[in-house]
């Protein structure tokens, strides 16, 4: 099976601080792998180094077989990387269909005025219908962002984050604030996204990652105690210690 993303002995301090410790994990093409942990167990710091706005100490992080760990962000972009955040960064006074299709236009090297030409404007509206067709945004293409709830901010966030074509999607959070249906819905978007890259899901709500994922790996004190399916997750007795007994509880 082909590895997107493969990370190998991970370690990041802070002074004294072991934030990430040797953390090694992959993500598989067409999988959504699941990382969990307590508030403090390092995941936003594994996030940041696999974005690259931090640099290990040690260990390697491979994007599609090549060697990222030391590459700037703005490069492990180009190379596949996308990310989506806990808090959405929209453009609140543009439209859904603007909002998408200023990444369209960015994706394809563009310099954001999606009016300079008719052929190439009509191509980047077409792909932003297409994309807006089968996603509960379809009847609020014309609305400003500023307008929408806050699950519609994270349905828009989703859908622009996959018109970058990434090869692997960084999941931060993505059930944040939401109410039970908005998490439904987000739910089928993430179910019918894995088909367009892999994802590695950073999440809280439980109900969320047993329905998604199909592998789970647990952080605690920056060390992987766990990895393996919803079931291998459930029955295990560390993790209920250290996780999910904290969370029924």
């Amino acid at each position: 099976m082909t590895h997107v993303l493969e990370i190998s002995g991970l370690v990041k301090t802070f002074g004294g601080l072991t934030a990430t410790d040797h953390v090694s994990l992959t993500v598989n093409s067409g999988e959504i792998h699941a990382l969990i942990g307590p508030n403090g167990a390092g995941k936003s710091t594994l996030i940041n180094q696999i974005c690259g706005e931090l640099i290990p100490n040690a260990g390697q992080i491979h994007l599609a077989g090549r060697d990222i760990t030391r590459l700037a962000p703005a490069e492990r972009v180009a190379l596949g990387l996308g990310r989506t955040f806990q808090i959405t960064s929209l453009l609140d006074d543009m439209t859904v269909r603007e909002n998408l299709g200023l990444v369209i236009q960015a994706r394809e090297g563009g310099n954001f005025r999606i009016f300079d030409r008719a052929v190439r404007r009509a191509e980047i509206w077409d792909e932003v219908e297409q994309s807006l067709q089968t996603s509960a945004l379809a009847v609020r293409a014309g609305v400003r962002v500023a307008d929408l709830a806050h699950g519609e901010k994270k349905q828009l966030e989703l859908l622009m984050a996959l018109a970058q074509r990434p090869r692997l999607l960084l999941l931060d959070e993505p059930m944040a604030g939401l109410g039970h249906l908005e998490s439904q819905q987000m739910i089928a978007a993430l179910h019918a996204a894995r088909a367009e890259c892999a994802m590695l899901l950073v999440e809280h709500d439980m109900e969320a990652v047993f329905a998604l994922a199909d592998r789970i790996s647990v952080l605690v004190y920056g060390r992987i105690i766990a990895a393996g399916t919803a079931d291998d997750i459930r029955a295990n007795p560390a993790v209920r210690e250290a996780y999910l007994g904290e969370e029924d509880a």
